[in-house]
C-alpha cells in the first residue's frame, strides 16, 4: 500500500512553493475540471513557471483551466504532500487558495474537457 501524507502550514519560504490550487466558486457552486486524459473530476491547480509569483501561478492556473476572466482570489494556507510514489518521496508544497469567479469565458482553451 502506498501512503500519502497532506499537511498544512500557515507559510513557508517563498522559493519552497512549487504549485497553486484554488478552490472555486461561481453562481453558488464549486468549480470543477476533467482533464482531457484522467477519468476524475478535479479543482483547478497547477506548477509554478520561473520567474512567476505563486499568486500569478494561481491566477493563470485558474484562467486556463476554467476560463475565469473576473474573479477574488486570496490565499487560504500552505500544503505539503508527502507520496512514496512521487517527487523521491520528498515533501513538496503548494499554496490552497479560494476564487470567488464572476465571468467564465464560454470555450476553453487548455488540456481541459469539461467543466461542472
Amino acid at each position: 500500500m502506498k501512503i500519502t501524507s497532506v499537511n498544512f502550514y500557515e507559510q513557508v519560504n517563498d522559493e519552497l512553493l512549487k504549485f497553486a490550487v484554488i478552490i472555486a466558486r461561481t453562481s453558488g457552486g464549486f468549480i470543477f475540471c476533467k482533464h482531457r486524459k484522467r477519468d476524475t473530476w478535479e479543482i483547478p491547480g497547477g506548477h509554478r513557471e520561473p520567474c512567476e509569483s505563486i499568486v500569478d501561478t494561481a491566477k493563470r492556473e485558474l484562467y486556463e483551466e476554467t476560463g475565469a476572466v473576473d474573479f477574488d482570489i486570496k490565499p487560504i494556507c500552505v500544503y505539503s504532500v508527502i507520496a512514496e510514489n512521487e517527487f523521491n518521496c520528498d515533501e513538496t508544497f503548494g499554496m490552497l487558495y479560494y476564487a470567488d469567479v464572476k465571468i467564465l469565458e464560454k470555450e476553453l482553451h487548455s488540456e481541459i474537457e469539461q467543466l461542472k
